[in-house]
């Protein structure tokens, strides 16, 4: 998915179940996963997640054949919090060491009261409820933002995303003025962020 340029909400990181602490996601086989903002630390980490990434999944994800993200656009990743743009990480501990499994990216639009993400989960940690879970730690990072709305936007041939989409309760549609992407969309006012979290402040997966 990519993640267009949106001005709007500018300033701090957002409070609540969204803020800077970490998230610790429950994954449905039983593996937990922790979310959190992107830190300078991660550039060389996150340079090696996108490299390692399939061709094709890095045409997926950034909805065009590139290899990654050039200098400039990891140095704006980095600077997360800047102008209602945000970069996180999920990691889980593989064979003892934390290991990047997923990143996204999202902004929100104050003005419109939207938010736009992209996100991508490494080939090798698929089929384990992470992308499930990162979009509805992403529809939580929404509610708290304040939005009525949220959507991504994806190739018309990424099947995969698409029907990720539909089982988090996405509407698809052509995007407006692309004929090669799709429009993920889905409501999120009006349903209150903490209701999604236990009392150990984890999001389970089913």
């Amino acid at each position: 998915m990519a993640i267009a340029a949106i001005a709007g909400h500018g300033g701090g990181l957002p409070r609540g179940p969204a803020g800077g602490a970490p998230h610790i996601l429950g994954l449905r086989n039983g593996a937990v996963a922790t979310v959190r903002f992107v830190a300078p630390q991660d550039r060389a980490e996150l340079q090696d997640y996108f490299s390692g990434l399939s061709p094709q999944s890095r045409y997926n994800r950034f909805t065009g054949a590139r290899g990654g993200l050039s200098d400039q656009e990891f140095d704006e990743l980095l600077r997360t919090g800047e102008q209602g743009r945000f970069a996180v990480v999920a990691r889980m501990s593989v064979g003892g060491t934390s290991t990047v499994v997923s990143e996204a990216r999202y902004a929100f639009d104050a003005m419109v009261r939207s938010l736009e993400f992209g996100l991508s989960v490494h080939e090798a940690f698929r089929g384990q409820g992470i992308g499930l879970a990162m979009l509805f730690n992403l529809e939580c990072r929404a509610r708290a933002l304040g939005a009525d709305w949220m959507f991504g936007d994806t190739l018309w041939t990424n099947d995969e995303m698409q029907g990720l989409g539909r089982k988090a309760g996405f509407a698809l549609s052509n995007t407006p003025g692309d004929w090669r992407e799709i429009r993920l969309r889905k409501p999120v006012a009006g349903r209150p962020c903490a209701g999604d979290w236990g009392d150990a402040g984890q999001l389970m997966i089913a």
